[in-house]
């Protein structure tokens, strides 16, 4: 298959990126983090002949890709890196938007998961935000953004359940990722962190292009 040096590619840049945490930053290492989704993208940019807006999933991995690299240049650019976030989020919202499954009633148990979703980005939201000084209003709008995305990667239902479920692990890695900036240390936080948010975007990348 054409994409499998793509997804080597991605999972090999992870994974080194994972086990070189402790050695971080250091040359390249920007590099390194931007492929293990850059790759992703360019693997939806080339899906565009055969899954229905896989250009705007490639759009929605490249903002997560500039979001990456700011983050691992320079702290000082978090403003920036979040903005990028921000960007893939409203692409991934409308991508799932605009393909959710037709002709089917919403259950019980989508509707109970998309409001456990809110009550828990609510509940985060009103702890964290007290502690995010000048940066509250940047982070108030980014979690509206991303439980809206998570929101509407549940109820779009596609036929692969990974959507959802990266979207769920997307959503964990920013909350610990948030938790550990504003409120407090977070155990193993930069594998746990990495590792959550790169599964996230393998299962809505893949599961997306796998939904076709």
């Amino acid at each position: 298959m054409r994409s499998r040096p793509l997804l080597y590619i991605s999972a090999a840049t992870s994974v080194f990126y994972l086990l070189s945490q402790r050695w971080q930053p250091f040359a390249g290492s920007a590099l390194v983090k931007g492929c293990a989704v850059g790759a992703l993208a360019v693997l939806a940019l080339r899906s565009r002949g055969v899954r229905r807006d896989a250009g705007v999933l490639a759009l929605g991995l490249a903002f997560s890709t500039a979001g990456d690299v700011l983050l691992d240049l320079d702290p000082r650019l978090f403003a920036f890196g979040l903005g990028a976030f921000l960007l893939a989020h409203l692409t991934y919202i409308g991508l799932f938007a605009r393909n959710r499954t037709p002709g089917i009633r919403l259950d019980p148990a989508h509707l109970a998961a998309v409001l456990l979703i809110l009550v828990s980005s609510a509940t985060l939201a009103v702890w964290i935000v007290p502690s995010a000084g000048a940066l509250a209003v940047p982070v108030v709008v980014y979690v509206c953004a991303l439980t809206t995305m998570v929101s509407a990667a549940i109820l779009a239902r596609f036929r692969q359940p990974w959507v959802a479920v990266g979207a769920i692990l997307f959503l964990i890695s920013d909350a610990l990722l948030a938790v550990h900036k504003f409120k407090m240390p977070v155990p193993l936080h930069d594998y746990v962190v990495w590792s959550t948010y790169y599964l996230g975007q393998c299962g809505i990348a893949l599961g997306y292009l796998a939904s076709g």
